[in-house]
């Protein structure tokens, strides 16, 4: 050992002069072809398909709600895959090498499991979100119905902050990708070709044709994954000895001096200080993303609650298996390469900028490795970009025009008729500190008498007419008194809808190239901006699971958290070398940033708890249920939230709401299997899992070939649960949709016949 580690040790002292690097092997119309005539067409292709499948098989209708929940009847398989493909970000593909270079083999674990916790605790949260809120298409909407429009708009700056923040690390990470691997690639022609790839199927599908496109690359995801690992690991590289043989890689990284912070010095032990102050910075980063990103309860809108909590369990798992195996892949084996030669290694600016597994892939496939990357990058960029474009524009529509630019019906509370401004029937009184209090007339006057979309003759024949009129016809006059209107007006919301994407993806370009020019990278744009939105988490939170979070308790909670996280940030900041004259350097100091997420989180949370408790006006059950109770009223009168129950409730007459209590028993099984299933998931992957690899210390060698064994055969059975049973359940509902409505016809051709 000690003759191997010679040459190790000589090496390991140069690689304070790096000389390696990534080189542009693709020619610019060859990544044009690939990303926007191959990938972009085929997702427009998959998109006008499931456009196809849901208006000719589940007759489905055009309208906004359908273009923002898919139908709400999403099955668990395909809701899995993409939660899954749209957390998985290209900066994970990038930054979790960068992290395992680090930190070593426990870089790049803590990076995968501080944002699998947070995967797998939402399923609790989206369980009330459905049965509370079962009309709601964004969480604000759940934020405006309790707490009334001031505290409404501070939240809809913050989910909008959000969605820059990923954007503008989608854009960071983006164009560092492209031009390190095509040739002349400009910022111009980066950001132009990840604006198509993010907006061009949104535009034409809406929300459900991200589902079969997500499914389509988590299927090239990891089919490539398992290309790389093959070549790197099991097949002989003359070029590169090290490579093709688990236990050379090992014998380098044991003889490789590794951080101080890490027990021994070594890279090859999960007891790293570094990667636990990682782990800890990215449970507060992935709390605010996971939460309070509109990205994230589009998904879990799309699903019934069954199929919702099961699809959030099973994405917590194949999210997993990407980064960590890609991490431990490119990583390790980048750090015995180097450590062999120094000449391999990479400049520290370019491992920050997430380059790690760019350069081994070259190093291992050569050009083929550069069209792995851009493939790969490809297709998580259409999943992430895409989903946030969506989730801006849901934004836009349901939060904004309807509310404060051009509402159907101004000053109308949740108590009150949409269609006619009347008190409707059943409507509770709201509590006296409300922000949504309403005057004693209004409680007390006339109730609505609007009848039910459902069963209303003029109705029916506006949308007969809609059917027969040509798909090209640009105006549409609905005749029906009581809902035309509102239909003309949901008709505007939809083309609104369709110039908010078509908008955000031409806006998507010059913001990049702005991010681009400042000089901003993904780690400072990461790191940092999880200070900034960790405040909006625990009032997004206790909206849903505390009846006595109050608006001003949220409000001073959220701008709070907000002052002292980015305060404490900079006073840390200030204490390292340069202080803030080296701004990006010190504000993104992995101490500095958990010192701002911690600081903002409990900030946030204290206030917001306290303050509620000092402002709430619940006082009694009926208090409590009459603030439930606003929630249910969030809903659409020509598409009422209690279809997409009528087969949970076949004996509930079709015009009747299923109650609260109605829903929690019916989806008892799935409050238990959310409970049951997260608790599980956090037990293996906060416990379990870390306290075995800490009790190993410094990996053996037959203990590392273990952990690698590990990973392998966990990333093989998600690629399963991807590659099998996802298309057969999607093929199952759609064929048996089919033959449902096969027999209806058939039910209704014999009753004609009598």
């Amino acid at each position: 050992m000690e003759d191997q580690c010679k040459d190790v040790v000589v090496n390991a002292s140069q690689l304070a002069h790096p000389t390696g690097s990534v080189m542009a092997m693709i020619e610019k119309h060859e990544a044009a072809l690939v990303t926007l005539l191959g990938f972009s067409l085929f997702s427009v292709l998959l998109a006008l398909l499931y456009n196809a499948i849901r208006r000719y098989v589940f007759h489905d209708a055009d309208n906004v709600d359908t273009a923002f929940d898919a139908g709400g009847n999403v099955s668990t398989t395909l809701t899995a895959v993409t939660i899954a493909s749209q957390l998985l970000w290209p900066g994970d593909m990038l930054q979790t090498a960068t992290v395992a270079v680090k930190y070593g083999v426990s870089g790049a674990f803590w990076y995968s499991m501080a944002a699998s916790i947070n995967i797998t605790l939402f399923p609790l949260l989206s369980l009330q979100f459905k049965t509370r809120a079962p009309g709601a298409k964004t969480y604000l909407q759940v934020i405006q119905a309790r707490f009334g429009k001031v505290t409404h708009t501070v939240f809809c700056v913050y989910a909008l902050l959000i969605n820059v923040v990923i954007l503008t690390a989608l854009a960071v990470v983006g164009v560092a990708l492209i031009q390190g691997i095509v040739t002349e690639a400009s910022p111009e022609f980066c950001m132009l070709v990840l604006a198509t790839l993010c907006g061009s199927y949104s535009f034409i599908g809406g929300l459900g044709s991200t589902f079969y496109v997500c499914y389509f690359n988590a299927v090239v995801v990891f089919f490539l994954l398992g290309v790389l690992v093959v070549n790197i690991f099991y097949m002989e590289h003359p070029d590169h000895p090290l490579l093709g043989n688990v236990d050379v890689i090992y014998q380098r990284l044991a003889c490789l001096p590794g951080p101080e912070t890490n027990e021994e010095g070594s890279y090859l032990t999960f007891w790293s200080v570094g990667g636990i102050v990682w782990a800890c910075t990215g449970i507060c980063l992935t709390a605010s993303i996971t939460f309070c990103d509109q990205a994230s309860w589009q998904s879990r809108v799309a699903a019934k609650p069954v199929q919702g909590v099961l699809g959030f369990l099973l994405a917590t798992f194949v999210w997993f298996a990407v980064p960590s195996a890609i991490g431990t892949t490119t990583g390790l084996s980048y750090l015995a390469l180097a450590a062999h030669n120094s000449s391999m290694a990479l400049t520290p600016g370019d491992i920050d900028a997430g380059l790690v597994t760019v350069y081994v892939s070259q190093l291992v496939l050569g050009r083929a490795g550069s069209f792995l990357i851009l493939i790969m990058f490809t297709m998580l960029v259409m999943s992430t970009g895409s989903s946030e474009i969506m989730a801006v524009a849901s934004i836009f529509v349901y939060d904004i025009y309807q509310i404060y630019i051009n509402p159907f019906r101004k000053d109308v509370s949740g108590s009150k008729c949409v269609l006619c401004g009347r008190r409707r029937k059943g409507a509770q009184k709201s509590n006296k500190n409300s922000s949504n209090n309403y005057s004693l007339s209004e409680e007390t006057g006339e109730l609505c008498k609007c009848p039910s979309v459902t069963n209303c003759q003029p109705c029916q024949k506006d949308l007969d007419t809609k059917n027969k009129e040509s798909p090209r016809s640009q105006v549409q006059v609905f005749q029906c008194p009581h809902h035309g209107e509102y239909r003309m007006y949901q008709s505007s919301l939809l083309s609104f809808k369709n110039t908010c994407i078509l908008a955000i993806t031409i806006v998507f370009i010059p913001f990049g190239l702005l991010v681009n020019a400042a000089g901003l990278d993904l780690n400072w744009v990461m790191l940092t901006g999880s200070i900034a939105t960790i405040p909006c988490f625990p009032g997004v939170v206790l909206s849903l699971m505390w009846v006595k979070a109050s608006a001003v308790g949220l409000f001073v909670g959220s701008i709070a958290g907000l002052v002292c996280g980015i305060s404490a940030n900079l006073i840390y900041a200030s204490t390292f070398e340069g202080g803030l004259s080296q701004f990006l350097l010190n504000t993104a100091h992995p101490y500095a940033v958990l010192t701002g997420c911690c600081t903002s989180l409990f900030t946030a949370l204290l206030l917001t708890v306290l303050v509620s408790l000092c402002t709430h006006s619940i006082a009694s059950k009926e208090d409590e249920d009459g603030e439930w109770t606003k929630l249910r009223q969030i809903k659409n009168p020509l598409h009422p939230w209690s279809q997409t129950f009528a087969e949970e409730f076949p004996d509930l007459p079709e015009d009747t709401e299923p109650s609260y209590e109605q829903l929690s028993k019916v989806f008892r099984g799935a409050t238990l299997t959310a409970i049951i299933g997260s608790a599980c998931s956090m037990l293996l992957l906060v416990i379990i899992i870390p306290g075995v690899m800490a009790s190993l210390h410094v990996l053996s060698e037959q203990q590392f070939r273990a952990w690698f064994t590990t990973l392998q055969v966990w990333c093989g059975l998600m690629a399963g649960l991807v590659l099998v049973v996802t298309p057969v359940e999607e093929l199952r509902s759609v064929c048996g949709r089919i033959v449902a409505n096969r027999n209806s016809r058939e039910s209704n051709n014999r009753e004609s016949s009598f």
